[in-house]
């Protein structure tokens, strides 16, 4: 079963949805599409049984989480789920992986009295229940508590606006070491027998160590060959440990060396707002119908027939003084780019983002320097 929520359902899932006709949960999203898609919805009574039964689900949004832990008596997913969203608790869980990894937990009303001298700086700050990057912080120095928990302080109000307190929570904080190395993203699922299969490896590029934007993930031959195999063996280390089954994640992790640490498992989804469909734009995987239909993609052999070619996607976040009620010229962005896959538009009021952007590039000098002006743009010279 899938169920697709606000803000955002991509063309591509909603394409797929509509040639397999699998059953849809009738919410209120899925209804106002009805006049432009043909959707096989199913009631509520109907998606109970269907998940009760342990039927596989896919939503493209974290939204429908608060959805199902209300109403599915079904252990097996809502406890995965309870689990993979809690940091704090996975933190715990996989202890065992990364002994010596810091890390502690906060309440909102501890943070401004928290005394930042007994902290192993670096540190980074984030919410327990979290999305997007939505409250992380990296704190070097001490001045940079200070400063993290004003702009938390400034832009809260804001987040819990848009998002339920399921998908961003904003009572309990996490506070870890930080991990050096590279950050990258995996869309995987567990299947019936808890064996993980991967649908993306993405490698999260960073403008600096201030930076955490989702402003650039990419991926190709090269960072699948290399890291394939090691991830593989490291979920399945996890599972051994979680257990769980039938089951989709979007998985955040840090490599340093021979440390893979976790950032945080996001259940029932791949990268969010449509960000798994840079495998389409790419080399043609639809990772959900991959999860639904159990059949395991062979990414090796995909990001094999495409040498040189480097797939990217960009979730394209204002600059912190930008007026997000300001026009912004999205073709004058889009003709700075070599060759644009797909690009979505975004209310920023509403999203809190521009827009969603799929390149291709080289591997050669000149696709590295586009990378490289998309991830330090501010972006300002199109808005106004």
């Amino acid at each position: 079963m899938i169920i697709i929520d606000a803000p955002y359902a991509s063309a591509p899932l909603l394409d797929y949805i509509e040639e397999s006709q699998h059953p849809v949960f009738a919410n209120d999203f899925s209804r106002s599409l009805a006049d432009v898609r043909s959707l096989n919805l199913v009631d509520d009574a109907e998606a109970v049984r269907r998940l009760e039964a342990g039927e596989r689900v896919y939503t493209n949004s974290e939204n429908a989480l608060a959805w199902i832990l209300d109403h599915v008596d079904n252990p097996t997913l809502t406890d995965a789920i309870t689990l993979f969203k809690d940091k704090a608790a996975m933190r715990e869980k996989l202890a065992p992986l990364n002994p010596g990894l810091f890390y502690t937990t906060v309440t909102r009303a501890e943070l401004d009295a928290m005394n930042v001298d007994d902290l192993p700086l670096p540190v980074v700050l984030k919410p327990a229940v979290g999305f997007c990057s939505m409250g992380v912080y990296v704190i070097e120095e001490p001045d940079d508590w200070a400063d993290a928990v004003a702009d938390i302080a400034r832009r809260e109000a804001g987040w819990h606006e848009r998002y339920p307190e399921s998908v961003v929570g904003g009572d309990v904080y996490i506070i870890e070491g930080f991990i050096g190395g590279v950050e990258y993203a995996l869309d995987c699922y567990f299947d019936e027998a808890g064996d993980p299969h991967i649908l993306n490896i993405l490698r999260h590029d960073f403008a600096g160590p201030e930076d955490t934007s989702d402003r650039m993930y990419l991926t190709d031959e090269a960072i699948v060959n290399e890291m394939g195999p090691r991830f593989l063996a490291w979920l399945r280390a996890v599972n051994a440990i979680v257990g769980a089954r039938n089951i989709p994640v979007h998985v955040e992790v840090r490599v340093d060396g021979d440390v893979i640490a976790p950032i945080e498992f996001n259940p029932l989804r791949f990268a969010g707002l449509g960000g798994t469909d840079v495998a389409f734009f790419g080399v043609g995987l639809r990772t959900y119908e991959a999860f639904l239909e159990d059949e395991p993609a062979d990414l090796a052999a995909l990001y094999g027939a495409h040498p040189g070619q480097v797939f990217s996607m960009s979730l394209l976040n204002p600059a912190p003084e930008a007026d997000l009620a300001a026009p912004f010229d999205h073709d004058a962005l889009l003709a700075r780019c070599s060759h644009v896959l797909s690009y979505h538009r975004f209310d920023p009021e509403t999203v809190g983002f521009y827009g969603f952007l799929f390149l291709e590039t080289g591997a050669d000098e000149a696709g590295a320097a586009e990378r490289d002006w998309l991830l330090r743009s501010d972006l300002m010279e199109f808005v106004g």
